[in-house]
Order: C-alpha cells, then structure tokens, then sequence
C-alpha cells in the first residue's frame, strides 16, 4: 500500500475510533412554544449575525440560537397554530439573512417577509404566488429568490436600495420536475437546486437561466451544501447517500451512504464534514470530504425519530431538528478536520 493511502487508513481509524469514544455529545435544546411537537424544514447559520437560524414553524416564532451561550432569540409576528399536525407545512419554515436583515417564507400566509434582528420584528411583507419552500438572498444581484415546488418554480423579488419597503416581484423562473432545496454561489454566479429525481441544475444569477443539468447519483434528490473554496457542491439524497458533485464540471467526486430518509443537510468547511441526518433511521453521519471529494463516514450519532434537518455554525457544532419534542438536539464535533 502507498504511504500516503497508508496515512490516510490511519486517520480513518483515528476518526473511527473518536466517533465510537462518544467524541459529539448531545445537548437538547428546548424552544419556546416547542412543547407539543414542531414541523421543521430548512435550518442555517447566519455568519454576519453569528445566529443559528431556526424557522420553527408551528409555534409562530423565527428563532435565533447563539452558538456560544444557547441562548434563544424568538422573533415572532408569523403563522402560529395550537398544534403539531405532523410534516413541514406550517406557518415559518425557511429563513436567510443579507443587507443586515432576515428573510422568511410563512408558508400558512403564503408570505416573504422581512425581519430587522436588531427590533426582533417583521418590517416589510410581499404576497407569494404560490407555497413557498426554500428563501435565499442572491448578494450578487440583490434579489431573495423563493422556491415554489407546488408550481414547478422559483419566484424572484427585487429589494429596494434602502429602508423597509416591501420586495417586489419581477420573475418567475420555472424548473419543471423540482425545485427542490437551493443554495447561492455568488462567487460563480450561479444557484444550485434539483429536480426530485436525478438532478442537479445550475442556474445563472443574472440571466435567470438554466446553464447545466447534473446527475447527482440519487433516486430522489434532497438537501444541498456547498464549499465554495474547495469547488464542492454536496446533494443528500433520499435512501440516505451524500454524493460530492464538481462544482465547475458538475462530475460525480465521491459519495457515501448512511441512515435513511434524509432531508436538509449540513457542511462545515472548517473540518470538511458534512452532516448527514436520516429521519427514518434517528441517526446523524459525519462524512469527511477529501481534497479530491471522495466522501467517508467518519461516525455516526443517534438524534431521534424524524430528525431530518439540520445546520453546523462555526463553532464546530451542529444543530439537529428534534419535530415531535420541538426542540434543537446540539453535538459538538470533535472530530479531527480532513484535508
């Protein structure tokens, strides 16, 4: 065997070993209003608020976790009911933050709406098309595009310059067979979303248009994360596998399996894992990605039935959606970083 594969068996074991040690520790994370059960969806990290974003759905709240002391932020002013009806369509489920504000689609209302976190208020409302999914805020073109997977679209919406006038719609940009999850690479000038079969589709920001379509090696395509430095784009899929697409060519890197029934996925490029959660299995995996984007399952970790979210902050921890509790199940990664 050639050292460096040697080398790198050794790290393998290394991790392994770490992972079976019990190196992530679960912390429950109670939420207000959680109590009777929560339906996530989409989960992030905001870098320039350093918030964790948690759109809780049900409970009518946008919540705000601070990596360092758990504490909890609730903005309210969305949707709101008096009960868990299972699934993921109830009241705020997505969230983004840009221009030092945040961006939520309630889905109940059918609304984008706009929040300041300095007031914790919603300060501007714009009526969607259609059910929303996912929101994301495209820097390079100053938009927040809204996917809308019941109409086989995106909606895209114009901010003004300044203040708290309401966005403006000016396209829709159709993706039949999808969109489902999307994510903004600026750098590039491109989005990313799937089709819920096979495929990966490359948009262009300023044209609007489709400008590649990728097979990601699924049956049926989920969460989506991306390293933009190293030139990843990572597509979870629904039977429980990561594959690792080039980001510039689109080919199949690596791919690993683990769990089942993953949904929205996470990345931290600090330690070059990903995270993996299955709902059906109430496991979590943390795959390490190479520098050539081959993918390995480092460990895995128990989370709970229906946990099929999840999003990493910068602190080397990861946020795990915990629906029928209405709470955030928080594991350090201890991991050693893969390069």
């Amino acid at each position: 065997m050639p050292i460096a594969n040697l080398k790198y068996g050794v790290l393998l074991l290394c991790l392994g070993l770490f992972a079976a040690s019990g190196a992530t520790t679960p912390t429950p994370l109670a939420l207000p209003g959680g109590d009777s059960g929560i339906g996530f969806d989409d989960m992030g990290f905001a870098p320039s608020l350093r918030k964790v974003l948690v759109p809780a759905g049900r409970s009518g709240n946008l919540d705000l976790i601070d990596p360092d002391t758990k504490q909890i932020t609730a903005i309210g002013g969305f949707s709101s009911r008096a009960s868990f009806g299972g699934g993921h369509g109830q009241g705020v489920t997505s969230a983004d933050e840009g221009r030092g504000l945040l961006f939520a689609t309630d889905r109940d209302a059918k609304q984008l709406d706009v929040v300041d976190p300095k007031t914790q208020s919603v300060i501007a409302k714009a009526s969607l098309a259609s059910g929303p999914d996912y929101v994301r805020y495209v820097s390079a073109t100053g938009e927040v595009w809204v996917t809308e997977p019941g109409a086989a679209r995106i909606e895209v919406f114009s901010l003004p310059q300044s203040g708290a006038a309401k966005p403006a719609h000016v396209d829709f940009i159709s993706i039949p067979g999808g969109p489902e999850s999307l994510i903004v690479d600026n750098k590039r000038g491109r989005a990313y979303t799937h089709l819920w079969t096979d495929t990966t589709l490359a948009i262009d920001l300023k044209s609007r248009t489709i400008s590649a379509r990728w097979k990601n090696g699924c049956k049926g395509s989920r969460g989506v994360a991306m390293d933009d430095a190293r030139g990843f784009l990572f597509v979870g899929c629904d039977g429980g596998k990561l594959t690792v697409l080039d980001l510039n060519t689109g080919a199949q890197l690596g791919s690993a399996s683990s769990g089942s029934g993953v949904d929205i996925i996470a990345y931290s490029s600090h330690l070059a894992h990903a995270y993996l959660p299955g709902e059906e299995s109430g496991t979590m995996a943390i795959i390490g990605v190479s520098a050539k984007g081959a993918a390995t399952v480092l460990g895995t970790v128990k989370t709970a039935e229906g946990a099929h979210c999840a999003a990493a902050d910068d602190r080397d921890q990861v946020y795990v959606c915990d629906p029928s509790l209405g709470r955030i199940i928080v594991f350090k990664d201890s991991l050693l970083p893969v390069r």
